[in-house]
């Protein structure tokens, strides 16, 4: 039982930093963070669309960042490293801020969605979904999905290729929760999509035809007043 509650504490303080990083690092563009434990102590790094306003003026912001990660999140010896994101649109956390900020300044949520859709793959992504969850036009909450290319939802590939980020819109009429997923251009996909995908960029051919005269090993001959029937 304490390796499973291990585990347990370890997943809610990873869940912790990250709404605590998120919070904090908005202005930044943040793009999410990565985990991991190492002999001097646990490396965090952080991706963000402008890493300049993460490090702050001499250091400071990161130093601050630092103390909280250690002394409120009870990480030992953070060691943080700040990654700049280099294709904002192939991130899913940014473009789901986005998607956030823009239902919050007002926009309507299809052209909103469809918008963030479009420039995902626009840029080169072989899939993307979107989905807004949420009181959008009423009273009362429903869910509008926008999906296009490939997205995998289930096994090992909705694991490894599959981008997901999360964010949170503040309305008048309540909160609006928004999610992206997204496959960058160059990812792995599974050989059996793969096949597909190579079977739609072939080029169309006519079907191969066998001059009268002309014998097809494979196949039976067929009677002389067959033929003559044909012609």
């Amino acid at each position: 039982m304490a390796v499973e509650r291990k585990f347990i504490t370890e997943g809610v303080r990873k869940a912790r930093v990250e709404k605590y990083l998120s919070k904090e690092l908005k202005r930044a563009g943040y793009g999410g963070m990565d985990i991991a434990r190492t002999p001097l102590g646990t490396q965090v790094t952080i991706f963000a669309e402008k890493p300049g306003i993460v490090i702050g003026k001499g250091g400071k912001l990161v130093h601050q960042l630092t103390q909280d990660l250690a002394q409120n999140y009870g990480v030992e010896s953070p060691q943080i490293e700040v990654q700049q994101v280099t294709n904002p649109s192939f991130n899913a956390q940014i473009m789901a801020e986005r998607l956030a900020n823009a239902l919050e300044r007002g926009w309507y949520f299809r052209k909103a969605g469809s918008s963030i859709m479009r420039r995902v793959m626009d840029s080169g992504a072989l899939g993307c979904e979107v989905v807004i969850a949420g009181k959008l036009t009423g009273a009362r909450a429903r869910t509008q999905k926008f999906t296009e290319g490939y997205i995998k939802h289930c096994g090992e590939p909705s694991n490894t290729i599959v981008e997901k980020g999360y964010a949170v819109a503040i309305k008048k009429l309540g909160v609006i929760g928004v999610q992206v997923k997204l496959v960058p251009a160059g990812a792995k996909l599974p050989d059996h999509f793969q096949i597909i995908e190579q079977e739609k960029k072939r080029p169309s051919t006519d079907a191969h035809v066998i001059p009268v005269g002309d014998t097809n090993p494979d196949e039976p001959a067929l009677p002389d007043e067959t033929l003559g029937e044909e012609q």
